[in-house]
Protein backbone atom coordinates (compact mmCIF):
# COMPACT_ATOMS: atom_id res chain seq x y z
CA UNK A 1 0.00 0.00 0.00
CA UNK A 2 2.34 2.45 1.21
CA UNK A 3 5.63 1.02 -1.92
CA UNK A 4 4.81 3.88 -4.25
CA UNK A 5 6.08 6.35 -1.08
CA UNK A 6 9.81 8.07 -1.79
CA UNK A 7 12.12 6.30 0.52
CA UNK A 8 13.65 8.98 2.30
CA UNK A 9 18.06 9.03 2.75
CA UNK A 10 20.30 9.99 5.38
CA UNK A 11 23.85 8.90 5.57
CA UNK A 12 22.75 8.68 9.90
CA UNK A 13 20.28 6.21 9.32
CA UNK A 14 21.77 3.42 10.34
CA UNK A 15 18.79 1.07 10.31
CA UNK A 16 15.15 2.47 9.45
CA UNK A 17 12.16 0.51 8.66
CA UNK A 18 13.22 -0.75 5.59
CA UNK A 19 15.15 -3.96 7.07
CA UNK A 20 12.25 -5.40 9.46
CA UNK A 21 13.87 -4.65 12.40
CA UNK A 22 13.16 -4.30 16.06
CA UNK A 23 14.15 -0.60 15.84
CA UNK A 24 15.37 2.22 14.61
CA UNK A 25 18.93 3.43 14.59
CA UNK A 26 20.38 7.19 13.70
CA UNK A 27 23.57 8.40 14.20
CA UNK A 28 24.20 11.60 16.50
CA UNK A 29 28.08 12.47 16.64
CA UNK A 30 29.82 9.38 18.14
CA UNK A 31 26.59 8.14 19.82
CA UNK A 32 23.23 6.09 18.12
CA UNK A 33 20.08 6.95 19.07
CA UNK A 34 17.72 3.54 19.37
CA UNK A 35 14.19 4.19 18.70
CA UNK A 36 10.56 2.14 18.80
CA UNK A 37 7.29 3.00 19.19
CA UNK A 38 4.58 0.35 20.46
CA UNK A 39 1.36 0.21 22.49
CA UNK A 40 -1.79 -2.13 22.05
CA UNK A 41 -5.38 -2.70 23.34
CA UNK A 42 -5.44 -4.73 26.77
CA UNK A 43 -4.57 -8.35 26.84
CA UNK A 44 -5.23 -9.06 30.88
CA UNK A 45 -7.75 -7.99 32.85
CA UNK A 46 -5.36 -6.24 35.74
CA UNK A 47 -4.81 -2.64 34.73
CA UNK A 48 -1.54 -2.21 36.78
CA UNK A 49 -0.40 -5.57 35.05
CA UNK A 50 -1.11 -4.47 31.51
CA UNK A 51 0.40 -1.18 31.94
CA UNK A 52 3.39 -3.29 33.10
CA UNK A 53 3.29 -5.72 30.10
CA UNK A 54 2.73 -2.61 27.83
CA UNK A 55 6.20 -1.01 29.26
CA UNK A 56 8.10 -4.25 29.12
CA UNK A 57 7.16 -4.85 25.71
CA UNK A 58 7.97 -1.34 24.34
CA UNK A 59 11.85 -1.49 26.23
CA UNK A 60 12.10 -5.00 24.61
CA UNK A 61 12.66 -3.57 20.95
CA UNK A 62 15.95 -0.97 22.74
CA UNK A 63 17.24 -4.32 24.27
CA UNK A 64 17.12 -6.72 21.12
CA UNK A 65 19.61 -3.80 19.37
CA UNK A 66 21.48 -4.04 22.11
CA UNK A 67 21.58 -0.63 23.55
CA UNK A 68 20.11 0.59 26.67
CA UNK A 69 16.58 2.52 27.03
CA UNK A 70 17.27 6.07 28.33
CA UNK A 71 13.87 8.01 27.81
CA UNK A 72 10.59 7.28 26.94
CA UNK A 73 6.65 8.98 26.15
CA UNK A 74 3.44 7.42 26.83
CA UNK A 75 1.09 6.83 24.33
CA UNK A 76 -2.55 6.21 25.49
CA UNK A 77 -6.34 6.43 24.23
CA UNK A 78 -9.46 6.21 26.72
CA UNK A 79 -12.76 6.66 26.65
CA UNK A 80 -14.30 9.97 26.93
CA UNK A 81 -16.98 9.13 29.51
CA UNK A 82 -18.07 6.87 32.24
CA UNK A 83 -14.42 5.16 32.57
CA UNK A 84 -12.80 4.80 36.14
CA UNK A 85 -9.69 7.23 36.74
CA UNK A 86 -9.05 4.80 39.28
CA UNK A 87 -7.84 2.29 35.86
CA UNK A 88 -6.30 4.77 34.15
CA UNK A 89 -4.10 5.38 36.75
CA UNK A 90 -3.26 1.83 37.89
CA UNK A 91 -2.51 1.61 34.02
CA UNK A 92 0.00 4.29 33.98
CA UNK A 93 1.54 3.09 37.58
CA UNK A 94 2.33 -0.09 36.14
CA UNK A 95 4.10 1.66 32.99
CA UNK A 96 5.85 3.62 35.51
CA UNK A 97 6.86 0.49 37.83
CA UNK A 98 9.11 -0.71 34.80
CA UNK A 99 10.11 2.26 33.28
CA UNK A 100 11.98 2.98 36.74
CA UNK A 101 13.06 -1.01 36.82
CA UNK A 102 14.89 -0.38 33.68
CA UNK A 103 16.62 3.45 34.72
CA UNK A 104 14.38 4.92 32.06
CA UNK A 105 13.50 8.47 32.54
CA UNK A 106 9.35 9.37 31.99
CA UNK A 107 9.19 12.65 29.55
CA UNK A 108 5.41 13.48 29.14
CA UNK A 109 3.54 11.70 26.21
CA UNK A 110 -0.03 12.14 24.45
CA UNK A 111 -3.07 10.70 25.53
CA UNK A 112 -6.40 10.65 23.12
CA UNK A 113 -10.24 9.72 23.41
CA UNK A 114 -10.97 6.40 21.70
CA UNK A 115 -13.50 4.02 22.15
CA UNK A 116 -11.10 1.48 23.33
CA UNK A 117 -8.49 1.55 25.66
CA UNK A 118 -4.68 1.64 23.98
CA UNK A 119 -1.79 2.41 26.50
CA UNK A 120 2.53 1.80 25.39
CA UNK A 121 5.29 3.92 24.89
CA UNK A 122 7.79 5.38 22.24
CA UNK A 123 11.10 4.66 23.93
CA UNK A 124 14.88 5.52 23.13
CA UNK A 125 18.14 4.24 23.85
CA UNK A 126 21.38 5.19 23.36
CA UNK A 127 24.42 2.48 21.77
CA UNK A 128 27.95 2.82 20.30
CA UNK A 129 27.38 2.92 16.17
CA UNK A 130 29.75 0.03 16.03
CA UNK A 131 27.72 -1.86 18.57
CA UNK A 132 24.61 -2.24 17.17
CA UNK A 133 23.04 -5.26 16.95
CA UNK A 134 20.54 -6.21 13.90
CA UNK A 135 18.09 -9.09 13.21
CA UNK A 136 20.66 -9.14 9.94
CA UNK A 137 23.87 -10.42 11.98
CA UNK A 138 23.28 -14.13 12.35
CA UNK A 139 25.94 -16.30 10.90
CA UNK A 140 26.23 -19.68 9.88
CA UNK A 141 27.58 -21.87 12.59
CA UNK A 142 26.24 -19.38 15.52
CA UNK A 143 24.51 -20.92 18.49
CA UNK A 144 20.76 -19.94 19.01
CA UNK A 145 19.91 -18.35 22.47
CA UNK A 146 16.26 -17.57 23.82
CA UNK A 147 15.55 -15.59 27.07
CA UNK A 148 11.93 -16.41 28.05
CA UNK A 149 9.87 -19.56 27.57
CA UNK A 150 6.80 -19.08 24.85
CA UNK A 151 3.37 -19.75 24.53
CA UNK A 152 1.70 -16.41 26.01
CA UNK A 153 -0.70 -16.54 22.94
CA UNK A 154 -2.30 -19.60 23.59
CA UNK A 155 -2.33 -18.66 27.41
CA UNK A 156 -3.86 -15.67 27.61
CA UNK A 157 -6.59 -17.11 24.55
CA UNK A 158 -7.35 -19.93 26.87
CA UNK A 159 -7.76 -17.37 29.96
CA UNK A 160 -10.27 -15.68 27.63
CA UNK A 161 -12.55 -18.19 27.14
CA UNK A 162 -12.20 -19.66 30.59
CA UNK A 163 -10.06 -23.12 29.40
CA UNK A 164 -7.34 -22.64 31.71
CA UNK A 165 -6.66 -22.10 35.89
CA UNK A 166 -5.23 -19.11 37.73
CA UNK A 167 -2.21 -20.61 38.12
CA UNK A 168 -1.27 -21.36 34.59
CA UNK A 169 -2.34 -17.76 33.67
CA UNK A 170 -0.49 -16.10 36.34
CA UNK A 171 2.88 -18.11 34.95
CA UNK A 172 1.98 -16.09 31.33
CA UNK A 173 1.54 -12.74 33.64
CA UNK A 174 4.68 -13.24 35.73
CA UNK A 175 6.91 -13.59 32.07
CA UNK A 176 5.10 -10.53 30.23
CA UNK A 177 5.63 -8.61 32.94
CA UNK A 178 9.26 -9.88 33.44
CA UNK A 179 11.79 -7.04 31.60
CA UNK A 180 14.27 -8.11 29.39
CA UNK A 181 17.15 -5.81 31.26
CA UNK A 182 19.10 -8.69 32.69
CA UNK A 183 19.02 -10.82 29.86
CA UNK A 184 20.07 -7.58 27.70
CA UNK A 185 23.00 -7.07 30.36
CA UNK A 186 24.41 -10.43 29.99
CA UNK A 187 24.40 -10.24 26.45
CA UNK A 188 25.84 -7.02 26.42
CA UNK A 189 28.44 -7.89 28.45
CA UNK A 190 29.46 -10.88 26.45
CA UNK A 191 30.72 -9.32 23.52
CA UNK A 192 29.72 -12.53 21.57
CA UNK A 193 26.33 -11.75 20.37
CA UNK A 194 26.19 -11.49 16.45
CA UNK A 195 22.60 -10.86 15.71
CA UNK A 196 19.26 -10.38 17.65
CA UNK A 197 15.68 -9.85 18.28
CA UNK A 198 12.92 -9.82 20.16
CA UNK A 199 9.82 -12.33 19.95
CA UNK A 200 6.52 -10.91 19.75
CA UNK A 201 3.84 -10.65 17.34
CA UNK A 202 5.47 -12.88 14.89
CA UNK A 203 6.14 -15.71 16.58
CA UNK A 204 9.31 -17.74 17.46
CA UNK A 205 9.08 -19.43 13.85
CA UNK A 206 8.06 -15.69 12.10
CA UNK A 207 11.00 -13.73 14.03
CA UNK A 208 13.34 -16.18 13.64
CA UNK A 209 12.57 -16.45 9.61
CA UNK A 210 12.88 -12.92 9.50
CA UNK A 211 16.78 -12.61 11.14
CA UNK A 212 17.05 -15.75 8.86
CA UNK A 213 16.10 -13.64 5.71
CA UNK A 214 18.02 -10.58 6.79
CA UNK A 215 21.11 -12.48 7.43
CA UNK A 216 20.73 -15.02 4.58
CA UNK A 217 21.31 -17.95 6.93
CA UNK A 218 19.13 -20.95 7.54
CA UNK A 219 17.95 -21.28 11.21
CA UNK A 220 16.85 -24.34 12.73
CA UNK A 221 15.24 -24.74 15.48
CA UNK A 222 14.87 -27.75 17.84
CA UNK A 223 11.10 -27.07 18.92
CA UNK A 224 11.85 -29.96 21.96
CA UNK A 225 14.52 -27.74 23.23
CA UNK A 226 12.40 -24.26 23.18
CA UNK A 227 11.41 -23.42 26.84
CA UNK A 228 7.21 -23.56 26.80
CA UNK A 229 5.29 -21.32 29.60
CA UNK A 230 3.94 -24.37 32.14
CA UNK A 231 0.86 -25.21 30.75
CA UNK A 232 0.81 -23.65 27.21
CA UNK A 233 1.83 -26.95 25.43
CA UNK A 234 -1.42 -28.62 26.85
CA UNK A 235 -3.52 -26.05 25.41
CA UNK A 236 -1.71 -25.20 22.10
CA UNK A 237 -4.10 -26.97 19.89
CA UNK A 238 -7.09 -25.77 21.45
CA UNK A 239 -6.40 -22.58 21.26
CA UNK A 240 -4.75 -20.98 18.05
CA UNK A 241 -4.98 -17.20 17.77
CA UNK A 242 -5.71 -15.37 15.15
CA UNK A 243 -2.58 -14.26 14.71
CA UNK A 244 -0.42 -17.77 14.97
CA UNK A 245 -3.23 -18.69 12.22
CA UNK A 246 -1.49 -15.50 10.37
CA UNK A 247 1.73 -16.07 11.01
CA UNK A 248 1.92 -19.98 9.93
CA UNK A 249 -0.09 -18.44 6.50
CA UNK A 250 2.57 -15.26 6.01
CA UNK A 251 5.66 -17.22 6.99
CA UNK A 252 4.55 -20.65 6.37
CA UNK A 253 6.08 -21.19 3.11
CA UNK A 254 9.80 -20.48 4.36
CA UNK A 255 9.80 -22.88 7.21
CA UNK A 256 10.42 -26.53 7.11
CA UNK A 257 7.88 -28.20 9.50
CA UNK A 258 9.40 -31.49 9.34
CA UNK A 259 7.94 -34.30 11.30
CA UNK A 260 7.08 -31.89 14.46
CA UNK A 261 4.14 -33.05 16.58
CA UNK A 262 1.19 -30.24 15.83
CA UNK A 263 1.42 -28.62 19.28
CA UNK A 264 4.85 -27.49 19.29
CA UNK A 265 4.77 -26.53 15.41
CA UNK A 266 1.51 -24.74 16.97
CA UNK A 267 4.06 -23.07 20.00
CA UNK A 268 6.04 -21.82 17.58
CA UNK A 269 4.05 -19.86 15.72
CA UNK A 270 2.25 -18.52 18.53
CA UNK A 271 2.37 -14.66 18.59
CA UNK A 272 3.98 -13.66 21.76
CA UNK A 273 3.63 -10.19 23.62
CA UNK A 274 6.89 -8.85 25.98
CA UNK A 275 8.77 -11.91 24.63
CA UNK A 276 12.39 -12.84 24.97
CA UNK A 277 15.65 -12.33 22.86
CA UNK A 278 16.43 -14.60 20.36
CA UNK A 279 20.39 -14.33 19.97
CA UNK A 280 22.49 -15.41 17.12
CA UNK A 281 25.65 -16.14 19.54
CA UNK A 282 29.30 -17.06 18.87
CA UNK A 283 29.66 -20.70 19.33
CA UNK A 284 32.67 -20.68 20.88
CA UNK A 285 30.97 -18.26 23.78
CA UNK A 286 27.74 -20.24 24.46
CA UNK A 287 28.58 -21.95 27.12
CA UNK A 288 29.88 -18.99 28.71
CA UNK A 289 26.80 -16.89 27.63
CA UNK A 290 24.24 -19.66 28.58
CA UNK A 291 25.36 -20.13 32.34
CA UNK A 292 26.11 -16.43 32.73
CA UNK A 293 22.03 -15.99 31.82
CA UNK A 294 21.09 -18.56 34.20
CA UNK A 295 22.99 -16.85 37.11
CA UNK A 296 21.47 -13.68 36.26
CA UNK A 297 17.98 -15.25 36.65
CA UNK A 298 17.09 -15.57 33.13
CA UNK A 299 15.01 -18.64 31.95
CA UNK A 300 17.28 -18.90 28.98
CA UNK A 301 18.27 -21.84 26.83
CA UNK A 302 20.04 -23.10 23.49
CA UNK A 303 17.44 -23.87 21.07
CA UNK A 304 18.87 -24.56 17.76
CA UNK A 305 22.05 -23.25 15.15
CA UNK A 306 22.44 -21.74 12.28
CA UNK A 307 23.14 -22.83 9.01
CA UNK A 308 24.57 -21.70 5.67
CA UNK A 309 21.32 -20.95 3.80
CA UNK A 310 19.39 -24.33 2.00
CA UNK A 311 17.29 -22.74 -0.97
CA UNK A 312 13.76 -21.32 0.08
CA UNK A 313 14.04 -22.99 3.76
CA UNK A 314 14.75 -20.08 6.00
CA UNK A 315 13.90 -21.76 9.16
CA UNK A 316 13.59 -25.64 10.07
CA UNK A 317 11.87 -27.26 12.50
CA UNK A 318 13.01 -30.27 14.18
Amino acid sequence: MLSDLPVPSDPRVLVDFRDADDAGVFVVGDVALVQTVDFFTPIVDDPYAYGRIAAANAISDVYAMGARPITALAIAAFPARDFDQAIVKAIFAGGLSVLQECGVALLGGHTVQDTEVKFGYAVTGLVAPTAVWTNGGARAGDVLVLTKPIGTGIVATAAKFGRTDEAVLAGALASMQQTNRAAADVLIDSGAVHGCTDVTGFGLAGHGCEMATASDVTLVIDMAAVPALPGALALALGNRTGGLVNNRAHFGALIDEGDVPADLVALAFDPQTSGGLLAAVDPGAAPRVLAALISAGVDAAVIGSVLAPAGTTRVRLR
